[in-house]
């Protein structure tokens, strides 16, 4: 589905990073993966690599997204190694502190949100010009549940991931017309490192109620990442084009089905982060 494209996927050494990039690789995506940490980096790229078609280029250079200087090194090399770059995933992303938004350290909630959406945000600054000088793009943003409801102790999280969201769709809409598509993708509760980061917090720091759900999706397994990233394959392909401004969860929505439906798409608001009025749960006392 993706041969003869060029991406770039951040985040890529670990858990739904790697799997976007074994997915993209083995679609036929000349890819540049980045993470801060160079040893795994190093070793999902020579493992990608081992397995690429002839002409295929499996990249990697370190680098942390929330500085604008490491982007703009990271968009230098993918630019001088491909003739352009058609995908931008922006799945690089961290918890942030975990507790009581009070008790919390402040640099540490503002770091998140410098990784979760001042990262994606320098990414598509940097991917832009390029793709509208070729009339075409894909860019992806994983949001995670944090953007569709709130997450008690973990305010750095959902405030990072919805205003994602919001930034997804504001940008689709800027977009329009351009041949850019741009979509977030809520992968579902996945068993990966940021589970373990809030078992290890313990009940106190995250609540119970949320610390018992975490432990319940560990024990089960909870959403392959396989099924998020055959949703950004979907997304990151031609079968796609058309399909924006939209929030997608890979386990819950029919998206193979939705190329049949663009128009409707295009006009409506569903899928999308909107208010919910008193009218729309049946309430006649709230609204003018």
């Amino acid at each position: 589905m993706l041969e003869g494209r060029f991406a770039v996927v951040t985040g890529a050494s670990l858990g739904l990073g790697a799997e976007l990039a074994r997915h993209f690789v083995a679609e036929g995506a000349s890819v540049m993966l980045c993470a801060r940490g160079a040893a795994p980096l190093e070793a999902i790229r020579t493992e990608l690599a081992a397995g690429a078609a002839p002409g295929q280029q499996v990249l990697a250079r370190a680098a942390d997204i929330g500085r604008p200087s490491d982007v703009a090194a990271l968009f230098d090399a993918a630019f001088a190694a491909f003739p352009r770059v058609d995908v931008l995933v922006n799945n690089a992303g961290i918890h942030g502190p975990l507790g009581r938004l009070e008790e919390i350290d402040a640099e540490a909630w503002m770091a998140a949100v410098n990784v979760n959406l001042f990262g994606p945000l320098h990414c598509c600054r940097a991917a832009l010009p390029a793709m509208r000088r070729a009339g075409y793009g894909k860019i992806i943003n994983l949001s995670g549940g944090g953007a569709t409801a709130p997450m008690p102790f973990m305010s750095a999280y959902a405030a990072s991931k919805a205003a994602l969201v919001r930034l997804s769709e504001t940008l689709a809409v800027e977009l329009a017309g351009t041949g850019i598509d741009v979509n977030a993708v809520a992968p579902g509760a996945m068993a990966t490192r940021l589970l373990d980061e809030v078992l290890e917090a313990g009940a106190t720091r995250v609540g119970e109620d949320y610390h018992r759900r975490v432990q319940q999706i560990r024990e089960k397994g909870g959403t392959p990442p396989a099924v998020a990233a055959a949703l950004c394959v979907f997304l990151a392909s031609a079968e796609s084009d058309g399909i924006t401004g939209k929030l997608i969860s890979a386990p819950w929505d029919r998206w193979r089905d939705w190329p049949r439906h663009l128009d409707e798409l295009r006009g409506s608001d569903v899928y999308t982060l909107r208010r919910i009025a008193g009218r729309d749960r049946g309430m006649t006392w709230g609204d003018a």
